[in-house]
């Protein structure tokens, strides 16, 4: 049988969740990568609540013409920022199974500059 890159990615991001927990101090940040548009959420796992979320299709971030990757920064700030006014400083980081490698490496630096540990 065939891995397909649906069932290899569910595959990863089953054992990255064995290891990443969200907690009140350290929420978990994941992220979401589809073909047009980015999406994260900081995440209380005890809770199981939503804490922050910022995505591509934010007024501020959809209107500039940017390509995904400086896209996916400016959404990572954005979430950096919302976590940081609603008090949270450090996050544990799920990259969903997703490689860290363009948009969600990009992503998760633009939340260390808006100042989220992790």
């Amino acid at each position: 049988m065939a891995v397909t890159k649906a069932s290899r990615r569910a595959k990863i991001k089953k054992r990255i969740r064995g290891v990443v927990h969200g907690t009140a101090t350290a929420p978990r940040l994941s992220v979401f990568r589809s073909n047009s548009e980015i999406y994260a959420q900081v995440i209380d796992d005890v809770a199981g609540k939503t804490l922050v979320s910022a995505s591509s299709l934010i007024k501020e971030i959809a209107t500039q013409k940017v390509n995904k990757v400086e896209q996916a920064k400016l959404v990572g700030k954005a979430v950096g920022e919302k976590a940081i006014q609603a008090g949270i400083k450090a996050v544990c980081f799920d990259r969903n199974g997703y490689l860290y490698h363009g948009r969600v490496k990009s992503l998760a630096e633009g939340a260390r500059e808006a100042g989220l540990k992790f």
